[in-house]
C-alpha cells in the first residue's frame, strides 16, 4: 500500500533543449530540487559530442540526472546515455522509495525524416515491457517525449492533434500517476489521461520548465518559466 506520508522532494524537468542550455542555471528551484529529468531532444540532430556538451550543463548543477534521447537526437546518443547510466528510454527505474520513473524517448513517424522515430508498435511494445516492472510500485511516472494524443500537449496549429496513440492507449488503460512529454513546442500545457496528470513543459530555449513534486499525498507537477 502506497505509504500516507511520503517526504516531500521536487524535481525539475526540462526538455526541448536542442543545445541551448544557457536558461537552465537560472530556474529558481534548482538547488532545492533533488534531481533533474530531461524528457528529450537534447540536441538538434547532433551526436555524441552535442549530447555531452548538454549533459555536462545539466551536470554542473550537482544534481542526479536522468535523461533520454528525442527524435532530434542521433541513435549513438541513446547508446551513450546507457553508457552514462543515465538514460530512461525503455528503462524502469526506482526514482525514490515507491516511486518508479519509466521513459520512451524518440518519437512516432514524422514527415520530417528525423534521426530516432520508430512506430506506433514500438511504443506499445515498450510501454508493455517496462510497466511490468513499473506498475509494482505504488506510485509511477511516465516520461514520453511523445504526448499523448488529443490531448492539450499535443496540439499544433491548425487545431491538429500529433500525439501518440499508442501513449494515449497506454495511459487510458494503465493510469500512472504523471506522464511528463514534450516534442510539441506550441502545446505547453496540463492535461489529464483519467487520473494520468500530463505536462508538458515546453522548449527550455524559451523559459519552459516543470517541477515534479512528491507530496505527502502522492505525486504532482506543474508548469513553470522563466
Amino acid at each position: 500500500m502506497p505509504s500516507v506520508n511520503m517526504p516531500e522532494q521536487m524535481w525539475v524537468v526540462v526538455g526541448d533543449i536542442h543545445d541551448d542550455v544557457a536558461s537552465f542555471a537560472r530556474i529558481p528551484e534548482l538547488g532545492k530540487s533533488v534531481g533533474v529529468i530531461a524528457t528529450g531532444d537534447l540536441t538538434m540532430l547532433g551526436g555524441v559530442k552535442k549530447a555531452e556538451a548538454v549533459l555536462g550543463a545539466l551536470r554542473r548543477s550537482g544534481k542526479p540526472i536522468l535523461a533520454q534521447i528525442g527524435n532530434m537526437d542521433k541513435p549513438e546518443v541513446d547508446r551513450w546515455l546507457t553508457e552514462q547510466g543515465v538514460n530512461l528510454h525503455t528503462v524502469t527505474r526506482e526514482l525514490a522509495p515507491e516511486i518508479a520513473v519509466f521513459g520512451v524517448g524518440a518519437s512516432t513517424l514524422t514527415p520530417f525524416g528525423t534521426p530516432s522515430e520508430f512506430p506506433e508498435s514500438a511504443y506499445e511494445g515498450w510501454l508493455r515491457a517496462c510497466w511490468r516492472e513499473a506498475g509494482k510500485y505504488p506510485y509511477a511516472v511516465l516520461v514520453s517525449h511523445n504526448p499523448p494524443r488529443d490531448t492539450a500537449c499535443d496540439v499544433i496549429p491548425g487545431n491538429a492533434h500529433v500525439g501518440s496513440t499508442a501513449v494515449r492507449a497506454f495511459l487510458e488503460e494503465a493510469q500512472p500517476d504523471v506522464c511528463l512529454c514534450g516534442h510539441i513546442h506550441e502545446a505547453r500545457a496540463v492535461d489529464r489521461v483519467g487520473r494520468t496528470l500530463i505536462v508538458n513543459p515546453g522548449p527550455l530555449a524559451q523559459g519552459g520548465y516543470a517541477i515534479l513534486r512528491r507530496e505527502a499525498t502522492g505525486l504532482t507537477a506543474e508548469l513553470r518559466g522563466l
